[in-house]
C-alpha cells in the first residue's frame, strides 16, 4: 500500500523540482537582462537587437523546459494510472478469493 504513497511524493518531487528550476532561470534571465542593460558598451539599437535575441533564447529555454515538464507530467500520470489499474485488479481478485468464487485466479 506504500507504493502508491511514493508515487505521488515523486510526482510531487518532480513537479517542485521542475518549478524551482523554472524560478531559478526566470531570476538568472532577469538578472542578466538588468545588467546588460546598464552596462550595455554598445548603442542603442545593438543594445535592443541583442536584448532581443537574448529575449527569443530565453522564450526558447523556457519552452523546451515546458514542454519537459509537460512530458514528465504525463508519464507520472500513465504511471500512476497503471497503478490504479493494478490495484484494482489485485482488490478484485482478493474480493473473489473471500467470497469463494473459484474464478479468483484468473
Amino acid at each position: 500500500m506504500s507504493v502508491p504513497v511514493r508515487v505521488a511524493d515523486d510526482a510531487g518531487d518532480a513537479l517542485d523540482q521542475t518549478s524551482n528550476r523554472l524560478a531559478w532561470f526566470l531570476a538568472g534571465a532577469i538578472i542578466g537582462t538588468v545588467a546588460t542593460i546598464l552596462y550595455a558598451p554598445r548603442r542603442g539599437r545593438d543594445t535592443r537587437q541583442f536584448l532581443a535575441d537574448k529575449t527569443q533564447q530565453g522564450k526558447d529555454a523556457v519552452t523546451g523546459t515546458t514542454r519537459d515538464a509537460v512530458d514528465a507530467g504525463r508519464e507520472l500520470f500513465e504511471r500512476g494510472r497503471k497503478l490504479v489499474e493494478d490495484a484494482a485488479d489485485l482488490f478484485e481478485r482478493g474480493c473473489r478469493l473471500v467470497r469463494g468464487d473459484s474464478r479468483a485466479d484468473v
